[in-house]
């Protein structure tokens, strides 16, 4: 019955509808369900679109100035539906901020400029480069692209619609919005302005990052995490030597 031509083009729910109004029930919709299946009748007829697995980006920077992930956020505005757009790029070895910039909208000329003045800023090997990013609508930019590709910048993109591959920049913002001082919203750009750049000075100067064993982004940066890493054993050694019993695992 399943094969007739009336029944042809019907999902199983339809026949047993179509049944039950002529006033006939051969069997439930479950048993002409599993009857197909043992026929391998069922499935989807249409032709689906089948994507290629998309490798996990795992960018890895064993100095300064090698991988930089950049990134786009919005800060409210002094009414609704009114956003300041904050750019910023990290060096992902030493979590500095090595860039920011705050627009009134997204802009590519905008985008672009910023990085290659970015770039031109640390006066870095482009060949040595990588920046990361998500696929934002600035990031994918035909303009952006040229810019990178013909400084020789080699560039990565996150998986469509998976934060967790662009993780630093992800983390500096919840680390921006979670301030104790973080306004909810800010009242023009000058505002903006004033305070990011007393939140990255503090960011890249004074706050220890559990990322980077509780340095200062600027001290890894610029080398002088191994000289505050040496001098923080010998206060341990001191302390230890006068107080054995505190270090259970000496």
């Amino acid at each position: 019955m399943l094969h007739f031509v009336e029944f042809a083009d019907m999902a199983p729910a339809e026949i047993y509808a179509v049944l039950l109004d002529r006033g006939v029930c051969r069997c439930p919709e479950s048993t002409m369900c599993r009857l197909l299946r043992r026929h391998g009748e069922v499935g989807e007829r249409r032709r689906q679109a089948v994507h290629p697995p998309r490798t996990v980006p795992e960018p890895v920077a064993e100095n300064p100035n090698r991988v930089w992930s950049w990134d786009i956020t919005k800060l409210k505005g002094p009414v609704e539906d009114a956003y300041r757009c904050l750019c910023t790029i990290i060096d992902i070895f030493s979590r500095c901020t090595v860039g920011w910039m705050i627009a009134d909208r997204e802009n590519k000329d905008l985008a672009e400029r910023f990085l290659s003045e970015s770039i031109a800023k640390y006066g870095i090997g482009t060949v040595w480069l990588t920046i990361h990013s998500d696929r934002g609508s600035l990031m994918v930019a035909q303009n952006v692209a040229r810019m990178t590709a013909g400084l020789g910048v080699t560039t990565s993109h996150s998986r469509p619609k998976t934060s967790n591959d662009n993780p630093y920049s992800e983390s500096q913002y919840k680390t921006l919005k979670h301030r104790h001082d973080f306004p909810g919203r800010f009242g023009s750009l000058e505002d903006a302005r004033a305070w990011c750049t007393q939140f990255f000075t503090w960011y890249s100067e004074e706050h220890r990052h559990s990322g980077i064993g509780l340095h200062t982004p600027c001290d890894v940066h610029f080398g002088l995490a191994g000289q505050l890493r040496e001098m923080r054993a010998d206060v341990l050694w001191a302390v230890y030597a006068k107080h054995p019993e505190r270090f259970v695992r000496k």
